[in-house]
């Protein structure tokens, strides 16, 4: 029996389906068995790939990590395991740029497991108006009940500010990967956050994406959380109330939804050593037949587009899936170079502080800037 250690994060939607897929006895009769460990989500979001694959076979990561990633030469690549041919087949039938963002340095470094991008979280039965759809209707809504939150805590607050960018016509780092925001730009950013995040509810505002919407579905002091990461498990909750899940807000109707991909996949260590059983369940987890049955009947959320607009699926999940694709599809990609991670946690405390300080915005995108070309120039030695 060839056993192989793997690493998820700690939640259902995060394991469960993993685990139950390793219990399937077809691991066993191919001679095949994997345990799967788990660490907090703080953890996945910050720490070194490198360390975690040194001790796993397999590691379940996000893609701002590749480029950390590609210099450890930590990873194997997906065209060496499975071949180019799977790989672009395996692309053309992910939503949005789920496989696309775990591409750096020539080639794919995770099968995405799970899709997943910041989308509108709200409880439809206190909203008596029609659902936001724009930024002045956000802000309009925010000022009219105080109920509207602000996922800020961890790396959300900067993951906001890029996806607000993007949705006001100027994705960060894409037109220049030396420049964030422009000035001009980032001004209007920073300014509509600020005005939010003074009346964001403060119970929440330590909580990361899982605890705000649990909060959510157990309080009436949120109403709203306009950019938080989907989570299909709180669409139909075990208990509490029902979170309803829409598209991320636009700059205008019609306009893109500014929302910063997430989600995350399934890293091949170098220490492991991948048997053809091990390539075929795999694969078997990126098929239509799992991800459209296995994984979202164990708390999964698939990557696989055609999940996304079964109907059965949506059926069972209020329709989660349907209400949010179109933001997935045109989900803004973070930069991955090395170094991205921890400008990411170093800029999200940034600006919580200078939320909580009313800063000026000149002042804090000069050091936004500053902080964002050291971390690229240095390549995450600081």
């Amino acid at each position: 029996m060839k056993r192989y250690k793997a690493l998820t994060w700690d939640h259902p939607r995060g394991y469960n389906a993993l685990v139950a897929a390793a219990g399937l006895p077809a691991l066993a009769e191919a001679g095949i068995a994997i345990e799967w460990d788990r660490q907090p989500l703080e953890g996945f979001e910050s720490h070194p790939i490198a360390d975690l694959c040194g001790r796993y076979d397999l590691v379940v990561l996000d893609h701002p990590h590749v480029g950390e990633a590609v210099k450890s030469a930590c990873l194997r690549p997906l065209e060496e395991v499975f071949g180019q041919e799977s790989v672009a087949e395996l692309e053309a039938d992910s939503i949005g740029p789920s496989l696309a963002s775990y591409r750096f340095g020539g080639a794919h470094w995770a099968l995405p497991l799970d899709a997943a991008t910041q989308v509108m979280a709200l409880r439809a039965d206190l909203l008596a108006a029609p659902v936001p759809v724009t930024w002045d209707e956000v802000t309009r809504l925010s000022k009219e009940t105080g109920k509207v939150a602000l996922s800020l805590a961890g790396p959300h607050a900067i993951l906001s500010f890029l996806s607000i960018a993007a949705a006001f016509g100027e994705p960060p780092a894409e037109a220049d990967p030396d420049v964030l925001v422009s000035e001009r730009m980032g001004e209007k950013v920073y300014e509509l956050m600020l005005d939010l995040a003074a009346r964001s509810p403060a119970a929440v505002r330590d909580m990361n994406p899982i605890g705000i919407l649990g909060h959510m579905a157990q309080h009436d002091d949120v109403l709203m959380c306009p950019l938080i990461y989907g989570y299909v498990n709180y669409a139909v909750p075990s208990d509490g109330h029902p979170i309803a899940f829409h598209n991320a807000p636009r700059a205008v109707v019609g306009g893109r939804p500014g929302s910063t991909l997430g989600g995350t996949g399934i890293g091949i260590s170098r220490r492991c050593e991948v048997t053809p059983a091990l390539r075929n369940h795999l694969l078997w987890l990126m098929s239509t037949k799992a991800q459209i049955g296995f994984i979202p009947a164990h708390d999964g959320q698939p990557s696989r587009r055609e999940a996304w607009h079964d109907p059965d699926v949506n059926a069972r999940w209020n329709g989660f899936y349907l209400d949010t694709a179109n933001t997935l599809e045109t989900a803004y990609v973070r930069p991955r170079h090395d170094g991205y991670i921890a400008f990411q946690g170093k800029a999200s405390a940034l600006l919580r502080q200078a939320f909580e300080t009313r800063a000026a915005a000149k002042d804090t995108l000069s050091t936004l800037q500053k902080l964002y070309s050291g971390y690229r120039d240095t390549g995450g030695e600081r």
